[in-house]
């Protein structure tokens, strides 16, 4: 991957990123956020929930410091949250506790923020 598609993929995550590390780690405390996503058979946290605490490492991380299996995750998370808006149910979307925003809020997107 070079520096081009680095800092495309660095501008469509923070573009779907639209909560900060804080907020992702205080969201991924609550009840609500381990009630939505899917869960690997051998792990004992879902994908999303995995997925959320990386992205808030890499929120802290200084842009020198990321590196390929950082840009990946980035990359990975840009394409899911893209994904699960356009799949996902567009009037739901206004209520603040559907499970559909749940599973987005894990991948550090907030559709209520939009």
């Amino acid at each position: 991957m070079g520096k081009d598609d680095h800092d495309q993929v660095w501008a469509r995550f923070h573009a779907a990123v639209n909560m900060s590390a804080d907020e992702i780690e205080a969201w991924l405390a609550t009840e609500e956020s381990r009630k939505v996503g899917y869960t690997r058979p051998g792990e004992t946290d879902t994908v999303g929930r995995i997925s959320g605490r990386r992205i808030a490492a890499i929120l802290r991380m200084p842009r020198a410091a990321l590196d390929g299996g950082d840009y990946a995750h980035m990359r990975k998370v840009a394409g899911f949250v893209a994904r699960h808006r356009g799949q996902g149910p567009h009037d739901e979307w206004r209520v603040p506790g559907s499970r559909w925003r749940w599973s987005l809020m894990n991948w550090g997107h907030d559709p209520l923020r939009d």
